[in-house]
């Protein structure tokens, strides 16, 4: 099984190398969608340490299958 990220700086490294765009900011949330599939990605920023639940949840909301860079 690949190592998920739990930076929200790498994970937001990635969402953007892949196309997706910051669209709004709502105290430590930041919302990303992509360009092309219109996907919603929200997550807390800045943090290290995301609990891998919500990691998952992250993956999930971006079509990510795992976690691969």
């Amino acid at each position: 099984m690949a190592k998920h990220l739990r930076d929200s700086r790498e994970i937001i490294r990635r969402l953007e190398r892949e196309g997706f765009a910051l669209v709004s900011v709502r105290g430590s949330h930041h919302k990303y969608r992509d360009k092309l599939s219109g996907r919603v990605v929200i997550l807390p920023h800045p943090r290290r340490d995301i609990p891998i639940g919500t990691v998952k949840s992250i993956y999930q909301q971006a079509g990510w299958d795992d976690g691969s860079t």
